[in-house]
C-alpha cells in the first residue's frame, strides 16, 4: 500500500505480490481491507484518513502485534516508476516510539540512500 502522499500513489503499474505471516493478517491486513473498502466507495484520501482513525479511535482496528513481517519475493514485482526498488525486501512493522531527538543515535543502525 502506497502512503497517501506518495505521488505514485494511483500509479495503475504496480504490482506488489505482498506475503504476510499471521501476526500481519491479523494486524496489518484489516488496515488494508478498510482502507481499500473506503477507497472503492469514492471517499476522498483526506476521508479516508479521518474515517481510519476514528476507527482506530473507538478500537475497531487493532493494534500492532509484536512479530509483524510482510515479504515481497517476486523478481517481477513493479513498486515504482523510479526504479532500482523493485527488488525482494522484507519489511518488518514495529509501534512508533517517542525518543529525544539525537537520544541513542549511537545505537541507531545507519543506511544509506
Amino acid at each position: 500500500m502506497a502512503m497517501f502522499d506518495h505521488p505514485e500513489f494511483w500509479n495503475p503499474k504496480v504490482r506488489a505480490a505482498e506475503r504476510i505471516n499471521p501476526p500481519a493478517a491479523r494486524s496489518v491486513l484489516p488496515y488494508a481491507y478498510k482502507r481499500t473498502e473506503l477507497l472503492l466507495a469514492g471517499h476522498s484520501k483526506q476521508e479516508v484518513i479521518a474515517a481510519i482513525k476514528a476507527a482506530i479511535d473507538k478500537k475497531e482496528l487493532p493494534g500492532l502485534e509484536p512479530g509483524t513481517v510482510s515479504y515481497m519475493m517476486s523478481k517481477d514485482s513493479y513498486l515504482t516508476d523510479y526504479g532500482g526498488h523493485n527488488g525482494p525486501h522484507m519489511m518488518f512493522y514495529e509501534k512508533r516510539k517517542t525518543v529525544q531527538p539525537g537520544a541513542q543515535i549511537s545505537q541507531t543502525p545507519q543506511s544509506s540512500p
